[in-house]
């Protein structure tokens, strides 16, 4: 079967995995979660006990989690469009980088939407969960500014898995108004390069609920309902 993603939206980090279907050139479709509303069903749970995206399902069956959905596109990467020879140097750091932002960059945006969402606290712990949030974003942009060099993306000259991570995270800086752009010129110059980027524009459009042409490598936009349907047919099929 040709892969389904399912991305979240609005401001999910699933936009940076659609950006690498559209590098890697391979037939994929897609499925658009609005969250958290189509995560709190019932019929979510058949996809994702956890109630969370991304989920891939692919003839493998289901896999769940960005980092593992990553290391799938990697692995398929026969032409390394997105990823390095496996046992090389380069692949090395790039799961080191992969690790950082999928663990600690992605984590410290933790207690600002923790700060968003919550129900039933006072506005004094609203802001010290904000306050302590802002600063953990700011220390991870402080150390992910320190490990960039001076090649155009994260790990050269052209955009990989992890500026993938990169892109569909830090947007969120943005929206929680958690660090001034400013202080991070690098890491400025980098979210520039890659909002430009075709495939990051397109995966933006999707995201949105537009159309767009995109690489070709997109068959299909699948309603989420069919995507349960034909997951708990075949699960009937292999019981």
């Amino acid at each position: 079967m040709v892969p389904i993603l399912l991305a979240g939206f609005p401001q999910g980090s699933s936009l940076g995995l659609v950006a690498a279907l559209e590098w890697l050139g391979q037939p994929y479709r897609l499925s658009r979660v609005k969250m958290p509303d189509d995560m709190l069903t019932d019929a979510y749970v058949r996809l994702n006990g956890r109630r969370e995206t991304p989920v891939l399902i692919s003839d493998e069956g289901i896999l769940t989690e960005t980092m593992a959905i990553a290391l799938w596109i990697e692995t398929r990467d026969k032409e390394r469009r997105v990823s390095f020879p496996a046992e090389s140097p380069q692949a090395d750091h790039l799961h080191q980088c992969m690790a950082f932002l999928n663990s600690s960059y992605t984590a410290a945006f933790s207690p600002l939407w923790a700060a968003l969402e919550m129900k039933g606290v006072s506005d004094e712990f609203r802001e010290t969960l904000g306050s302590f949030g802002r600063g953990a974003v700011r220390k991870r942009h402080r150390q992910l500014e320190a490990m960039l060099g001076h090649s155009a993306y994260l790990l050269g000259e052209r955009p990989t898995l992890a500026d993938a991570l990169f892109i569909g995270v830090a947007r969120w800086a943005d929206f929680h108004r958690a660090i001034d752009p400013k202080d991070f010129p690098r890491l400025r110059a980098l979210r520039e390069r890659l909002e430009a980027d075709p495939a990051v524009e397109f995966a933006h459009i999707i995201e949105n609920g537009a159309q767009a042409a995109g690489s070709g490598a997109l068959l299909e936009l699948v309603p989420l309902e069919r995507v349960v349907s034909e997951t708990v047919r075949s699960s009937t099929r292999l019981s």
